[in-house]
C-alpha cells in the first residue's frame, strides 16, 4: 500500500535490476529533484547551476559528496510536466556497483529525498494525467511480458487501444443516462426525450461489444500468462514422451508402466513468439489405487482449466479403442471455448492398411472443429505438423486487436453486463424510468472504473503495489 501519496515528496529508487551490473540507473522525481542532483554533482569541473540546465540533455560528469568522490556518472534532467511522471526528473547512470547503488540512494536520502514506494513513479504519472489506468497497467504487463504475443497485447493497450474503446462505449452510455434523466426532470409532463426503440437497439450495441471485451479475458490472460495447452490421454499413448521431445529434455518420466504420471507436470515453452504452458497429465483409466485416482480427477480440472488440449491415442491399440478413447476426451472438451488437436500417436508401428483406419477416425468422429495429426513422439516425426497446429489457434486475430488480460478488467466488465441487461428488462417491463437511471449509471461506474476516471485510494494502491520498486 502505498502511503505518501498527496504530498510533494521528492522519491528517488534504483530504475535497473537490482545486483551488479555495467551500469545501474537512478530515479529522481519531485520538486527538488533538480536541486538535489546539481548539489551533489559536478561537470567540467564545475558544479551545475540549476538555472543552466536544459532538459533533454545529457550531462558527463562526477558525483561528489562533502569532498568524496562517488563516482563517474552520466545524468539526464527532465523538466515538467514533459516527463514519465509530470514531474521534474532526473535519472542518474553510475557503474553498476552494488555499492556505488546504495551509497548513491543514501546519499540521495540524506539531502531530502524518500526511497519511492513500489509503483510510486508510475502512480505520481496516473495522477499527472500523463496516461490512464490501464495504460499504466499496462507498463507492469509489457516489464513482465516473457514472449512476442504477449509484449504485442501490452504495447496496444499502452498505445491507449482499450482505453479508447471503452471511452466510446461509456460516450454512448452517458447520451443514453442523460436522455433518460432528463424525462425525470419532466416526469408530470409523461414526456419521453429518449426514442425506445433506437435506445433498445443502442443498448443491445453496447452490450455486445461490453461481452466481446469480457469473453476475450480467457485469450488475453492466457497469452499473458502462457496459453494453457492439456496433454491428455489413456496411460501409455505417449504423452509423457512427447512433453519431452517438445521441452527437448527428459522432464517427465517415461515407462512402459500403466500409471507411471499420477500428478500433473507443467513446463513453458515459446513458439514462434507465443508461450505455450504445456501440462502432461495422469493416464485416463479406471483405478482403485489412492494416488492414481487423484491424479487423475487432476487430470479432468487441467481439461477444463486448458485453452488447448491435445489428445494423445495410441496406434497400435485396436481401432475400436481408439475411437472410444477419442470419444471419451471430445466429451470432456468444451470446443465453443477450446481447440482439441488429437495426435495419434506411434505412427511409425503402422502399416498402410492402419493409415486407413487413422482416415476412417477421422470421418467417424465427424468433427470439422478438431484437428487431426499423426506422429511418432519417440521418433520425432510429425511435431513440425503439430507446431503448425498450435499456431492455428490464432492468438491475435491482427496485431491491433484489444484482449482484456486483466483479472480487475474482466471483472468490471462483466458487472457492467449485469448492468446493462438489467437495463434491457427494465426496458422491456417498462419500470420507473428512475430504476433504469441507476442500472445505467452503475454500467457507467463499472467501465469508468477500469480506466481510473472512477477510483478510490485503496483500488490505487492495491494496483500500484505489485508494480516493482523505480516504476
Amino acid at each position: 500500500m502505498l502511503n505518501h501519496i498527496g504530498n510533494n515528496d521528492t522519491i528517488c529508487a534504483l530504475a535497473t535490476p537490482h545486483g551488479m551490473g555495467a551500469i545501474a540507473v537512478i530515479r529522481i522525481s519531485g520538486t527538488q529533484a533538480f536541486p538535489i542532483v546539481a548539489t551533489l554533482f559536478q561537470s567540467q569541473g564545475k558544479p551545475l547551476e540549476i538555472i543552466g540546465i536544459h532538459p533533454n540533455k545529457a550531462y558527463h560528469g562526477y558525483l561528489i559528496n562533502n569532498d568524496e568522490l562517488l563516482d563517474e556518472a552520466v545524468v539526464t534532467f527532465f523538466k515538467a510536466p514533459h516527463s514519465f511522471t509530470g514531474e521534474d526528473t532526473a535519472e542518474i547512470s553510475v557503474h553498476g556497483s552494488v555499492y556505488v547503488q546504495q551509497k548513491l540512494l543514501q546519499v540521495l536520502v540524506a539531502h531530502g529525498c524518500r526511497m519511492a514506494e513500489a509503483g510510486e513513479f508510475t502512480r505520481r504519472a496516473f495522477v499527472n494525467r500523463k496516461f490512464d489506468l490501464t495504460q499504466a497497467e499496462a507498463i507492469a504487463d509489457l516489464i513482465s511480458s516473457e514472449s512476442e504475443a504477449a509484449h504485442r497485447v501490452a504495447i496496444n493497450q499502452l498505445k491507449g487501444g482499450f482505453s479508447k474503446e471503452l471511452q466510446v462505449l461509456r460516450s454512448k452510455l452517458l447520451e443514453m443516462t442523460s436522455l433518460i434523466e432528463l424525462e425525470l426532470d419532466f416526469s408530470e409532463e409523461d414526456v419521453e426525450f429518449a426514442d425506445r426503440s433506437q435506445l433498445k437497439a443502442l443498448l443491445q450495441e453496447t452490450l455486445d461489444k461490453v461481452n466481446i471485451l469480457k469473453d476475450s479475458f480467457r485469450l488475453g490472460n492466457a497469452i499473458k500468462n502462457g496459453i494453457p495447452v492439456a496433454i491428455v490421454g489413456q496411460t501409455n499413448t505417449g504423452k509423457s514422451t512427447l512433453l519431452n521431445t517438445l521441452l527437448g529434455e527428459d522432464r517427465a518420466i517415461v515407462s512402459d508402466i500403466a500409471g507411471t504420471t499420477r500428478d500433473t507436470i507443467e513446463e513453458t515453452l515459446n513458439i514462434k513468439g507465443i508461450l505455450y504452458r504445456f501440462i502432461d497429465t495422469a493416464g485416463l483409466r479406471k483405478t482403485d489405487e489412492t494416488i492414481e485416482k487423484i491424479g487423475i480427477e487432476r487430470s479432468y480440472k487441467k481439461i477444463q482449466e486448458a485453452t488447448l488440449v491435445i489428445g494423445m491415442l495410441d496406434a497400435t491399440k485396436d481401432y475400436g479403442s481408439m475411437l472410444s478413447a477419442a470419444n471419451d476426451i471430445l466429451e470432456k472438451v468444451d470446443l465453443r471455448h477450446q481447440q482439441l488437436i488429437i495426435c495419434i500417436n506411434k505412427v511409425d508401428t503402422l502399416s498402410d492398411h492402419g493409415v486407413a483406419l487413422l482416415g476412417q477416425l477421422r470421418q467417424d468422429l465427424n468433427n470439422d472443429d478438431v484437428i487431426f495429426i499423426c506422429l511418432s513422439a519417440k521418433h520425432h516425426l510429425g511435431i513440425d505438423d503439430l507446431y503448425n497446429a498450435l499456431n492455428q489457434y490464432q492468438t491475435l486475430s491482427s496485431p491491433d486487436a484489444t484482449l482484456v488480460t486483466n483479472v480487475r478488467h474482466y471483472e468490471a466488465l462483466t458487472h457492467a453486463s449485469e448492468s446493462l441487461k438489467q437495463v434491457q428488462q427494465g426496458l422491456e417491463m417498462n419500470i420507473p424510468t428512475d430504476l433504469v437511471s441507476q442500472d445505467l449509471r452503475q454500467a457507467l461506474y463499472h467501465l469508468g472504473s477500469i480506466t481510473g476516471e472512477i477510483t478510490t485510494d485503496e483500488v490505487l494502491g492495491n494496483i500500484f503495489s505489485r508494480f516493482c520498486i523505480g516504476k
